[in-house]
């Protein structure tokens, strides 16, 4: 497979937390990562728990900052705006699929998957048909004004797979998505996310402790005491 085009990158990413010991030097998570993706490329980064897997994939979402370092989405370097303009650049360019659903439990499945459009300003009217039209693609047609609490595991994540494509984001980041699933939910989860990017174009981010589910990627890296490293 050829693979051109950067859509995400970071380059010298360091983040350090405050230590529970009261050292003054803290603990070191993150040292000095760097990271290419390309279109349509597939990732994952294992690790350990506690290794830094979770803080290195929010702040390549920005969700978080680093204490050095640049993170690019499409050649953007998203540290040098401002916090609302941050926020409408993540809109636009980054789908995030976790372990957690994060749906919002008041709102039905359609409503959930609308939200990321609502927030942009699509009209309500192609919002609803485009949310409509992803969730019949994950095969959730006769689900669409479910509430959470009514739908399976699997289900929701499937609803949170579609939420995090309805702006037609560039990149995919996934924490765990399988997590919280049985044999039969994890392999239909992967086999949906993995096709997004035939159908979608997309590049994807996985986070995994499943060397199983790792080697299916196009490259493994593993983050060990802050370092990030390509497996061969």
């Amino acid at each position: 497979m050829t693979i051109s085009n950067k859509t995400l990158s970071c380059r010298g990413i360091t983040k350090t937390f405050p230590s529970k010991t009261g050292s003054p030097d803290g603990l070191q998570i993150l040292n000095g990562v760097d990271l290419d993706v390309a279109q349509g490329e597939i990732i994952s980064i294992v690790g350990s728990s506690g290794s830094g897997k979770s803080t290195l994939l929010h702040i390549l979402g920005g969700l978080d900052k680093p204490d050095q370092g640049e993170v690019n989405w499409n050649n953007i370097s998203i540290y040098s705006h401002n916090s609302n303009k941050l926020a409408d650049l993540r809109n636009k360019n980054v789908g995030f699929v976790f372990q957690f659903h994060h749906l919002l439990p008041e709102f039905t499945a359609v409503e959930n998957v609308m939200m990321p459009a609502l927030i942009s300003k699509m009209k309500l009217d192609k919002a609803e048909q485009r949310a409509s039209e992803l969730l019949a693609k994950f095969g959730l047609e006769g689900r669409l004004h479910h509430r959470p609490s009514e739908l399976s595991g699997g289900e929701q994540q499937r609803v949170s797979m579609a939420r995090a494509l309805m702006n037609n984001p560039s990149i995919i980041l996934a924490d765990e998505p399988t997590g919280n699933l049985d044999e039969k939910n994890t392999e239909s989860i992967l086999s949906l996310l993995f096709n997004l990017r035939k159908t979608e174009g997309v590049s994807i981010v996985l986070i995994t402790h499943e060397k199983e589910i790792a080697s299916r990627c196009d490259t493994v890296y593993s983050l060990n005491h802050g370092v990030l490293q390509k497996e061969v």
